[in-house]
């Protein structure tokens, strides 16, 4: 028998990507927006300007962090976000994010 089978897994399987799903939680939930991602996004984007360099992981780690505690919480879909995401998720969700605004940063947003 495997773990799966009785009900024990490292984490939960959805019918949706929960990476992309935070990603558009991040951008649209307008509290998480405001206080959150709009604050850690705009500091990337003075640190860029400014000719620093940036450590994607040091700049958006923890904003990440609350946006899965948020989620998951918003959703209902665990009790811990450990329970919905790993590492792995926890890594493309910040390579998305500094990706995506990086690309917007470049042509002008966050001024």
């Amino acid at each position: 028998m495997k773990i799966v089978e009785m009900g024990i897994a490292d984490s939960q399987e959805f019918d949706f990507d929960v990476v992309d799903d935070v990603c558009v939680f991040m951008r649209n939930d307008p509290m998480f927006y405001r206080k959150s991602f709009f604050p850690a996004v705009s500091e990337m984007a003075e640190m860029l300007r400014s000719g620093k360099t940036l450590d994607k992981n040091k700049c958006l780690a923890s904003m990440i962090e609350n946006a899965l505690g948020a989620y998951v919480k918003k959703y209902n879909l665990a009790d811990m976000p450990d329970d919905v995401f790993n590492n792995d998720d926890r890594q493309k969700i910040i390579d998305q994010v500094f990706s995506e605004e990086c690309e917007m940063i470049k042509n002008g947003e966050y001024a």
